[in-house]
């Protein structure tokens, strides 16, 4: 049953969807950590390379396509916040429609690429065909990774974060399990830890569909709402695509730092992938705030609660950035216990932790953006997202990190500083769009 956010306590009410969200998103971090952790227990830098790259790869599929569901969430939760439950089934089922004709070519596509997508890479040539495996196993698993994501949007839309994060803790379990099995008893390298994430994943997906209808059964899908309608799609698309897009560039920004990285050898190359997914753990918080102020918002805007809205970005942006604040000041004394626990590798642990204290100081930039970029999803401009990450990506994160690597080779710290100046000059940017929205009072808020 669709949960109403328009009533209550607003801070409260952030914190209740923010929590499930936030555990949720650490389960599906925990899959690619839980890969990388295993792997590294029964194989060497080579082996731990290509999942560092490929799950890097997949993940930038999976952001893009979680992006593009934002439309899906932010409309459903439009729609239940002004009371229209028909309205919201024409969402999901406009969207079931919109992704599957999306997600079948993608899949194929990406599987035909496969091997200039990891030459592409600069992979270096001892970690070659594990990467080639891995990404063609994840791959193939497109189709159900999607499924999970616009199911769980919906999920998100109606309020409810809870079950979402129910279904991936079983399937996060599901994964270890099979990591153990195919790695560390099968010896299945690259591929097994690849076939354990998308046997997971279609788990999860049917775990969902089982109990939608149970958890849902006000929002009723029959064949017409799977007919598209092109107001539907395209208002579904509007709010996507920039984010979709968005999500894209920053994720094309740590492949390109990652190519950067691999040109200079597989411990760094190493050590910058771990890093990456050391700091995917901790925007775990940013990451969920940006969900829930989204989806508050929504609800509220929606309802005609726009001050409701604001109230739910001004305290994300408190509690993410205060946590951000915590992290960047805390690895500075535990970068090298962390990377020790994934590697006992010294090349790789001693540049790792240079990167990692220089990188983590962006939790707190990051913490801020993310909470503008939800509140400007949920107010139709998510137009502004993509462009001050795109601005941030272009000007700032890529140049600052190639200039970094060309002029400080023998240290990762000048790089791993790219990524909050870059986070900074966007906190400017949304700043300065917010106060320009405030200004005409948000009454350029488009309709659903």
């Amino acid at each position: 049953m669709a949960k109403n956010l328009t009533h209550g306590s607003v801070f409260k009410s952030l914190i209740a969807f923010s929590i499930p969200f936030m555990l949720s998103s650490f389960l599906q971090t925990l899959y690619g950590m839980a890969d990388l952790f295993i792997i590294g227990k029964f194989n060497d830098a080579p082996v731990i390379n290509a999942v560092s790259i490929g799950s890097q790869i997949m993940h930038m599929i999976t952001v893009m396509l979680l992006g593009l569901s934002m439309g899906t969430a932010v409309l459903v939760g439009r729609s239940v916040g002004a009371g229209e439950s028909k309205k919201a089934s024409l969402v999901i089922g406009n969207s079931i429609s919109l992704f599957a004709f999306v997600t079948l070519p993608l899949t194929v596509i990406l599987l035909v690429l496969c091997p200039k997508i990891v030459s592409l890479m600069h992979t270096p040539p001892e970690a070659f065909e594990q990467t080639q495996t891995y990404l063609s196993i994840c791959f193939s698993g497109i189709p159900f990774i999607t499924a999970y994501n616009v199911i769980a949007s919906v999920f998100r839309g109606t309020g409810d974060s809870k079950h979402p994060m129910y279904f991936v803790a079983f399937a996060c379990l599901m994964n270890i399990l099979l990591d153990f099995l195919f790695v560390g008893v099968f010896n299945m390298q690259a591929g097994g830890a690849a076939l354990a994430t998308v046997l997971s994943q279609t788990f999860s997906v049917f775990l969902s569909l089982l109990f939608w209808k149970k958890l849902n059964g006000d929002l009723i899908l029959s064949g017409k709402e799977l007919v598209v309608q092109k107001s539907t799609v395209s208002s579904i698309l509007k709010i996507g695509i920039p984010v979709s897009c968005q999500d894209g560039f920053i994720q094309v920004s740590f492949l390109i730092i990652t190519v950067i990285a691999n040109s200079r050898g597989v411990s760094i190359a190493t050590a910058v992938g771990l890093v990456e997914k050391i700091i995917c753990f901790l925007f775990l918080v940013p990451s969920s705030m940006l969900s829930a102020i989204s989806t508050l918002a929504a609800q509220n805007i929606g309802a005609g609660e726009t001050s409701r809205a604001q109230r739910a970005l001004f305290y994300g942006i408190l509690i993410s950035a205060g946590c951000g604040a915590f992290f960047a000041f805390l690895f500075q004394f535990v970068s090298a216990p962390v990377l020790l626990a994934f590697t006992t590798d010294e090349l790789v642990v001693y540049f790792g932790t240079q990167y990692l204290k220089a990188y983590v100081i962006d939790c707190i930039f990051a913490a801020v953006h993310f909470c503008f970029s939800g509140f400007f999803c949920a107010s139709g401009h998510s137009f502004i997202s993509f462009l001050h990450n795109a601005a941030s990506i272009v000007l700032i994160r890529i140049p600052g990190a190639a200039l970094a690597s060309k002029f400080y080779p023998e240290t990762l710290y000048p790089m791993g500083l790219a990524a909050p100046l870059g986070s900074l000059f966007s906190t400017l940017i949304c700043l300065l769009a917010y106060i320009h929205l405030r200004r005409k009072r948000f009454d350029c808020i488009p309709s659903a």
